[in-house]
């Protein structure tokens, strides 16, 4: 298998600093406070995931959040109308394409990019048109993979929940429809990005057999795992997995 030498950057995803402030009320904790310092503990990037009814993060944090910011910040989300203009407003590095329904608790399935070519192709034009880089969240479908490339996106994110799943039980089996997927997309000529449930157990496999991994977008593991290291030591731990 080949190995990808560039570094793969860490974006950390604050969405359950903001559940947690808004179980509460107030603003404790400080959603900006906790983005600042992670990109103070090494974070080579934010990630945020709005939802209409503004459960976790809200479309505020996003405006109040990306001027304050040096490193990358992606904004995910279903781009219905309310998105498409949050993010054209708040104009960060990145945005993310994910096909939740407004209803899902977290993201569950990654976009069919030949049945909603048309639409996804219409939506990167825009934020294209912004200087906003395009990443579609699909399934290790080598299909799928082809069809974000004509559509015109900039990247892929994988979806990793199965890899996450099946990882404990057999690594290799869990690996293989990621490594070929990310061959596809090699040779389509996007980049990789990958999220969901990747965490300390299996994250350094998973860089290390991927041909190519730009980024990895990670937040409820690496959170919980901040309850008991602290949010330094944290990062830092994940940062030494994709060394």
């Amino acid at each position: 298998m080949y190995s990808y030498t560039d570094m793969t950057k860490l974006s950390v995803n604050i969405n359950k600093f903001a559940t947690l402030r808004n179980s509460r009320g107030g603003n404790l904790p400080d959603v900006t406070r906790a983005a600042l310092d992670c990109e103070r503990f090494g974070a080579q990037g934010i990630t945020v995931h709005p939802r209409p009814d503004e459960r976790h993060i809200r479309y505020s944090d996003a405006l109040e959040i990306k001027p304050l910011l040096k490193v990358e910040f992606n904004i995910e989300g279903n781009p219905i109308d309310k998105f498409i203009d949050l993010v054209c407003k708040v104009h960060p590095a990145q945005v993310t394409l994910v096909p939740d329904a407004h209803d899902a608790i977290t993201s569950n399935a990654g976009w069919d990019t030949v049945a909603h070519a048309a639409f996804l192709k219409k939506v990167c034009k825009i934020f294209q048109g912004e200087g906003i880089r395009c990443s579609i969240f699909v399934d290790p479908d080598p299909r799928m993979v082809q069809g974000a490339a004509e559509i015109g996106s900039d990247r892929i994110e994988l979806y990793t929940q199965a890899y996450a799943e099946m990882y404990p039980v057999n690594r290799e089996q869990a690996v293989e429809p990621y490594y070929n997927a990310c061959c596809e997309a090699v040779r389509c000529g996007l980049e990789v990005n990958g999220g969901h449930d990747l965490n300390l157990a299996n994250l350094a496999y998973f860089k290390q057999t991927m041909p190519r991994l730009d980024e990895v977008s990670i937040g409820h593991a690496l959170i919980c795992d901040a309850l008991y290291m602290g949010l330094e030591q944290t990062i830092a731990a994940y940062l030494k997995q994709l060394e």
